[in-house]
């Protein structure tokens, strides 16, 4: 399974876009999650909001990599694409994810939670 459909990375690129010019102000965009990746045997999980528009690689969003510690920050496609759980089985997309609130909330909860629980 491909990690990104062509939609899902020309909308993740949209929010990134838009987001660009506002990065760093009190204007930044509270995006809902386009997409949440995950390893099926590692427990790790990604959720999505933006991408790079300068290096379409690089992602935003939300990162549990199943430590304990869930953080804000960026990921490189390119790994997450490559990138093997103890079973040998890569990173997919849950293909019925649906965000219902904004990041910020969802990294409230996991920060609280110590996990992402979507």
């Amino acid at each position: 399974m491909q990690i990104l459909t062509q939609s899902l990375r020309e909308k993740l690129l949209a929010n990134g876009r838009q987001q660009q010019p506002l990065r760093g102000t009190a204007r930044e965009i509270d995006f809902v999650p386009v997409v949440k990746l995950f390893t099926p045997d590692a427990g790790a999980t990604w959720l999505l909001t933006e991408i790079d528009p300068d290096d379409p690689d690089i992602a935003f969003g939300l990162c549990d990599l199943g430590l304990g510690c869930p953080e804000i920050g960026i990921v490189s496609l390119a790994e997450l694409s490559s990138l093997r759980g103890p079973l040998g089985l890569t990173v997919e997309r849950d293909l019925y994810f649906e965000a219902e609130k904004p990041l910020s909330v969802y990294v409230d909860e996991a920060r609280r939670l110590g996990c992402i629980r979507v």
